[in-house]
């Protein structure tokens, strides 16, 4: 768990045409200075990515992987603001966040904390806190601590409201920040446009995401069932998931919509593998053009996540995903209405609804 691989991330659209291997010329810079990090530690080449990256920028602003200080405006003398800008450049795990956030808040005090005592006020063993270390690139907690007292941290505690208004707030700026890069992207509209294309006939259209995934996913399920024939949504790994997916292929589906967001389950890979010796055309939602269910997709839309709280916030990529079902839905748009305006009949008649 503890080694997740920096990342960034960005609002974008990446779309695989006529089986075409490359990458766009300003996602090479990036292919020739770095590689990505599949979910078992593999190191991995992304210029091997098929598809054109229209936009590779990162989620934030300035640069982070991690977001925890996205859109920030704390004064910039704040002892939280000065470790927040030290963790910002990692991508972190919900358990080392945990410990992140805990010495944030206890930041006056932080350079003078043991290991033994960060774990107690963290709620966490130990050795996370040596593994939270070495993830900033330290050799060891006493050698992070180190560079805590080179930073000139007050001594003076700061108040409740004063550190939970840096994380608030600055968890709101960071979502802000994705979805004013996703409204850049769809400035060109032609990639959804084609992704769409990908899916609209799809009888019945499959719809993939677990663990993070299965939020959005179920969402896209719910609405998408209101202007489709047949959906299904697939939320759970295990055996019974290929099966699945082989019931869908021999009912008639040609494709399958995915979000692919971290930590990247392995299931869904394997289950993205199964979907192409199917012959199933594959559309991603994912928070980068190099996640690892881009190699497997006909298209990848990309939307960041946020990952200033304990757990990552997938606002963008929900919205980008309701934006694919509109896109849809103009294809046919005489189809969906009919559809649309047979599920308020049926609405008003059940009394669905109160307003």
């Amino acid at each position: 768990m503890d080694g997740d691989q920096d990342r960034r991330e960005g609002g974008g659209v990446r779309v695989a045409e006529d089986g075409g291997a490359g990458v766009h010329t300003d996602a090479r810079a990036d292919a020739r200075t770095g590689t990505s990090t599949d979910p078992t530690g593999t190191s991995t080449d992304p210029a091997g990515t098929p598809g054109d990256t229209l936009s590779d920028t990162p989620t934030h602003p300035d640069g982070t992987a991690n977001g925890l200080r996205a859109g920030l405006d704390a004064p910039a003398e704040s002892p939280s603001s000065r470790l927040l800008a030290l963790f910002e450049e990692h991508r972190l795990t919900p358990t080392q966040r945990r410990i992140a956030h805990c010495l944030v808040r206890h930041a006056g005090e932080a350079p003078y904390l043991s290991s033994v005592e960060v774990a107690a006020l963290a709620g966490v063993s130990q050795p996370s806190v040596t593994r939270f270390a070495v993830a900033l690139g330290f050799d060891g907690y006493p050698a992070l601590r180190a560079r805590l007292r080179t930073l000139g941290l007050p001594v003076r505690t700061e108040t409740e409201a004063e550190v939970h208004r840096n994380e608030y707030v600055g968890a709101v700026h960071a979502e802000i920040t994705n979805l004013t890069r996703l409204a850049e992207t769809l400035a060109d509209p032609g990639p959804v446009g084609r992704a769409a294309a990908l899916l609209a006939d799809s009888r019945p259209l499959v719809v993939l995401g677990l663990r993070t995934g299965m939020a959005p996913a179920r969402s896209f399920g719910y609405f998408a069932a209101k202007v489709l024939p047949e959906v299904r949504v697939l939320d759970e790994g295990g055996s019974l998931l290929g099966d699945r997916l082989d019931q869908a292929r021999a009912a008639g589906a040609t494709g399958l919509l995915c979000f692919a967001l971290p930590r990247y389950p392995r299931e869904l890979t394997d289950a993205l593998r199964t979907a192409k010796d199917l012959g199933l055309r594959v559309v991603t939602i994912a928070d980068g053009p190099f996640a690892p269910a881009a190699a497997l997709s006909d298209a990848v839309l990309v939307a960041g996540v946020s990952g200033q709280l304990v757990f990552d916030s997938c606002g963008a990529p929900m919205l980008l995903g309701q934006v694919l079902l509109q896109a849809m839905c103009d294809i046919t748009p005489g189809r969906a209405q009919a559809r649309l305006e047979e599920f308020d009949r049926l609405a008003m008649e059940r009394g669905l609804f109160e307003a």
